[in-house]
C-alpha cells in the first residue's frame, strides 16, 4: 500500500479518531487529515487532494451524507464507518460499511482495496 497517500477521516469522537491514528501508524501510513464535522471535512476536501477517506455515519447531531457526496463528486473512494444500526442512503448503497469497534486488519483491508492500483 502506498505510503504517501492522504487519507481522510471523519470522525467526530477524539477517542476513536486516535485508535484511527494509531491503526495508520501501525500500517505504516501517514499521519491522515482528521474531521470532526461536516464542515471540517468539506474545507478538508477542497483545500487539497484526498486520495481516500474513512467517513463516520453519524456526526454529533448530523448525518455525513453531505461529506459523502462531496467525496462521491470528485471519485474519492471512502468508506463508512459505523457503531451500528445505521443504514446507507440509496445514493451510496455500493460504499463499504465498517463497523465499530475496528479491527486492524479489517481497516488495512478497506484502504488496500483503495489505495493499490
Amino acid at each position: 500500500m502506498a505510503s504517501d497517500r492522504r487519507i481522510l477521516i471523519v470522525e467526530d469522537d477524539v477517542l476513536i479518531g486516535m485508535m484511527l491514528v494509531d491503526i495508520f501508524d501501525a500500517l505504516g501510513l501517514p499521519e491522515p487529515a482528521q474531521a470532526t464535522s461536516t464542515a471540517e471535512a468539506l474545507a478538508l476536501i477542497v483545500a487539497a487532494p484526498i486520495d481516500a477517506a474513512l467517513v463516520d455515519i453519524n456526526l454529533g447531531d448530523e448525518k455525513s451524507w453531505a461529506v459523502a457526496d462531496a467525496l462521491a463528486e470528485r471519485d474519492i473512494p471512502f468508506a463508512f464507518t459505523s457503531g451500528g444500526g445505521d443504514v446507507v442512503p440509496p445514493a451510496h448503497a455500493d460504499r463499504q460499511l465498517v463497523t465499530k469497534p475496528f479491527r486492524i486488519d479489517e481497516i488495512e483491508a478497506v484502504l488496500t482495496g483503495f489505495l493499490t492500483p
